[in-house]
């Protein structure tokens, strides 16, 4: 595992010992929602970072894996993990559905039909809601009366925060571990020239659709965790608008580095919490989500992550003894 792997790891163990413990109340939730958009975020920088495509419907498919967590949630008596293991499995099919028109197109084109899907979506949540513990396929009543069942390693909302951790760990795990292997090379390759690739022997129509579903398995996953810490799911969490700025973020974040994609999950949660408690209006981070936009556009195409990691890595080479 590469140094930043490691670093990767130290944090993560240290946010699950410390973050619970150190939050308190509101933020509590608010580290476990961070979390959830992690793993949408994550799914978005891979497809952008391995295969160089925009998918901007990453957070309806997040809407999603969340709809098909509480309606087997309501309905069965399954437990949470496997409720939460068949958000993902869904949310991956329909990734793999959006990939047959990327194995066609690609920049603005596929971007707006992804657009177009989760704007669908947006529709569907917005009309028929989400489920809560009503009957028919729907599953929804004119009043919440279901619970929602929880691991048995998360029942408290600081319990549900280290599960989510750990489950956000996993999904960084499961990339790095696609990117080590073969799919990683042929999606570098693919990147590169999908004729060079054609000619290796590279099943093109394969690894891309492998790519999408793997993306839509980690919305789907993020879905459902939301699900479970919330309870009950609100139609415009899930707007297409939504799924535009967290690609925006990633961009911001570093679609390159796993810390991106959690650079892009505390903006996009945790930034408008903060000034809200500040007594500003959230809708300000907007503004200056555009110029951190504009700035990683301009003069840093590898994000935050790429920036700390440079910085980091002009000390190192300062240090006596350390080869730069």
């Amino acid at each position: 595992m590469r140094m930043s792997g490691v670093i990767g790891v130290i944090l993560l163990a240290v946010a699950v010992v410390l973050l619970p413990v150190l939050a308190g109340g509101q933020w509590v939730r608010i580290f476990t929602s961070t979390a959830c958009f992690a793993l949408a975020a994550m799914g978005a920088a891979f497809i952008y970072a391995r295969l160089g495509m925009v998918s901007l419907a990453q957070v309806a498919l997040m809407g999603v894996g969340g709809w098909v967590f509480l309606r087997l949630n309501h309905a069965t008596a399954l437990p949470f993990e496997a409720n939460l293991l068949a958000a993902g499995l869904v949310t991956s099919v329909l990734g793999m559905l959006l990939a047959l028109p990327a194995l066609r197109m690609r920049g603005l084109y596929l971007a707006l039909m992804t657009l177009m899907v989760a704007g669908a979506l947006e529709i569907v949540f917005t009309a028929r809601q989400f489920p809560n513990g009503g009957t028919g396929f729907w599953g929804v009543a004119t009043s919440f009366s279901a619970t929602v069942r929880r691991p048995l390693l998360g029942q408290s909302d600081p319990a549900y925060l280290r599960y989510s951790l750990l489950v956000m760990g996993a999904g960084f795990l499961l990339i790095e571990a696609h990117r080590r292997a073969a799919p990683g090379r042929a999606w570098a390759l693919i990147r590169r020239s999908e004729a060079a690739a054609i000619a290796s022997g590279v099943n093109v129509t394969l690894y891309k659709t492998w790519a999408f579903g793997l993306s839509g398995l980690l919305a789907g996953l993020g879905g459902g965790l939301l699900a479970g810490s919330l309870g009950l799911l609100d139609a415009a969490t899930f707007r297409a608008s939504e799924s535009v700025l967290l690609f925006a973020l990633v961009v911001v974040g570093g679609a390159r580095f796993w810390f991106g994609a959690v650079a892009t999950a505390v903006l996009y949660r945790v930034a408008p919490a903060l000034l809200n408690n500040w007594g500003v209006d959230a809708d300000l981070a907007l503004i200056l989500f555009g110029a951190a936009l504009l700035h990683a556009v301009i003069t840093a195409p590898d994000g935050i992550a790429g920036q700390i990691l440079g910085f980091v890595g002009a000390l190192r080479g300062r240090m006596p003894g350390v080869r730069p």
